[in-house]
């Protein structure tokens, strides 16, 4: 559907730009658009590339394991059905601690762990699990304290002050991330009646 949205949105300007006169706007939009695309990609991979290096010097140093520690808790009370030696765990918060710092590209890599991880104690593997549901939830929402890859963007535009975001972004990911809890829990609550 996203798609087609997109297709419609592209041909209709193309068709008003014929209208108007303007048909070598599109073409010259187009290169422009291609090229600062590559530019911003390749400025981003050393800003990726640093958070993904320290992600794993944190696993490898024991970081995560401590920080699984630390919120085992809280993350045990949201996936109940997981054991406390789960190595979904593990790949759960590694997703969640990228997310929170705004990697969304490194955390797609522990994501996709944490969903295999979770699938080998899915009972119904043709299923989504309840945990895997709420894994999603979290994945999606995530609260993001730092939102690198958006100020690295912002940097390479020339923003007067790219980090001026951080505030309303800790704001609107923390009510995203609390409505998905809430949601996950009262739909998982309701199931079990």
């Amino acid at each position: 559907m996203v798609n087609l949205i997109w297709l419609l949105m592209l041909v209709t300007g193309i068709i008003v730009s014929a209208l108007n006169g303007h048909i070598e706007n599109v073409t010259v939009s187009a290169m422009k658009a291609a090229e600062l695309g590559v530019e911003v990609a390749i400025e981003l991979i050393g800003v990726m590339s640093l958070w993904l290096g320290l992600m794993r010097l944190a696993e490898e140093a024991g970081f995560v394991k401590g920080i699984a520690r630390l919120f085992g808790p809280a993350i045990r009370h949201l996936f109940p059905s997981l054991k406390p030696d789960s190595p979904a765990l593990g790949a759960i918060i590694m997703n969640l601690s990228a997310n929170i710092l705004g990697l969304g590209n490194a955390a797609t890599p522990f994501g996709l762990k944490a969903m295999q991880e979770l699938q080998k104690e899915n009972p119904t593997p043709d299923v989504a699990s309840p945990a895997m549901i709420t894994f999603l939830a979290l994945n999606t929402s995530c609260i993001t304290l730092i939102p690198a890859t958006i100020i690295g963007v912002r940097l390479k535009a020339n923003s007067a002050n790219p980090t001026e975001i951080i505030g309303t972004t800790i704001v609107a990911t923390g009510c995203a991330m609390s409505v998905a809890i809430i949601v996950d829990y009262l739909i998982r609550h309701r199931r079990k009646k």
